[in-house]
């Protein structure tokens, strides 16, 4: 299954992130903290966690295996239910299965595993929709998932900007936005600036969105509607 995303009302879709999206420091930050805001239930695996992490090794001046490894104790103390962890049953349903890449087999398994509702990957061509059909995953990209979940939480959403920036030393609301590009979201950065108020963002958490000025609601608009298939990189 593919396309778009609109979460059913009152329900928590089970969300398994894939390499190519926890590399992706905005990226993973977005979706991390969507899951604390409870508007999903983010799972991995071991193998997906050790393939993030290499990439970040062989990339990121700096970073290694220790820095790695409190990095995983951490997401999986933060979220104690999102490890999950294949068996030969998980793969065997995928026997008769043809994936353009074999060795990406082992995210459909820990999908079927963590009984998850959505794949979210950058690497769409690799799950193509028989797959994903067949196994009753839909694989969603970073935008297509945050920007439905933005559509159907925009209140929850806007918190889960301004917990990124906050958090990360350094951080702006203008630098925030540029990684999000960087990471093949907010293609069209002249539209985000119109948001002159993002940073006074929080004053309007408790608002709909109807009554939020007006340079919000373009923010708002353009996000739930116009973010671009994401591909990964490290802010």
């Amino acid at each position: 299954m593919i396309g778009g995303f609109n979460p059913p009302l009152g329900l928590v879709s089970v969300v398994l992130a894939d390499a190519n999206v926890l590399y992706s420091r905005v990226l993973r930050d977005y979706l991390l903290y969507a899951a604390a805001e409870q508007l999903i239930s983010i799972r991995w695996s071991q193998r997906i966690l050790d393939e993030f992490a290499k990439h970040l090794i062989a990339n990121i001046a700096g970073f290694d295996r220790e820095q790695a490894q409190r990095l995983f104790e951490g997401m999986n103390a933060a979220f104690p239910d999102a490890l999950v962890a294949p068996v030969s049953g998980h793969y065997q349903r995928l026997k008769s299965l043809h994936m353009p890449d074999p060795d990406d087999r082992h995210v459909v398994a820990a999908a079927v595993a963590a009984e998850a509702d959505i794949l979210c990957t950058s690497n769409t061509k690799h799950f193509p929709g028989l797959v994903m059909d067949r196994v009753g995953v839909i694989r969603l990209t970073p935008d297509e998932l945050l920007a439905g979940l933005l559509r159907a939480h925009p209140e929850e959403m806007l918190r889960v900007h301004r917990t990124s920036v906050e958090r990360l030393k350094g951080a702006t609301d203008e630098s925030t936005l540029a990684a999000l590009r960087r990471a093949g979201a907010a293609r069209r950065p002249t539209s985000w600036r119109t948001c002159s108020d993002t940073s006074s963002a929080c004053k309007y958490m408790r608002h709909r969105p109807s009554e939020w000025p007006c340079p919000l609601v373009r923010w708002w608009r353009h996000l739930g509607s116009r973010w671009q298939p994401v591909h990964s990189e490290e802010r």
